[in-house]
């Protein structure tokens, strides 16, 4: 899958440290897959999670989520959003009342 784009995880990374290692351990392995569905998406990354129209990635052992977008038939993922647990704990509240 081509990633778009590698730069909203570096500026994440430069601020979160602990984050880097997780981040480019899914990149590499999304990079290296031809994600048909999100039920691929599911085998490969359990904790994966569908909320129209995002794919939302757990990443570091439940430390930082990645929002994404993917459009399988381009092979693409859009990284929408970067955040760690908490704020993504306040994005989600935000998503849930519409104000998102």
């Amino acid at each position: 899958m081509h990633i778009i784009s590698l730069k909203a995880l570096r500026t994440f990374w430069g601020k979160h440290t602990k984050a880097e290692s997780p981040m480019r351990y899914w990149h590499t392995l999304v990079e290296q897959t031809i994600f048909e569905d999100f039920n691929h998406v599911k085998k490969v990354f359990g904790s994966a999670d569908y909320v129209a129209p995002y794919t939302i990635f757990d990443v570091g052992g439940n430390s930082f989520r990645l929002i994404t977008v993917i459009h399988y038939n381009a092979r693409k993922v859009f990284i929408r959003l970067v955040l760690t647990h908490s704020e993504y704990d306040k994005w989600s509240k935000k998503y849930i009342s519409g104000k998102v």
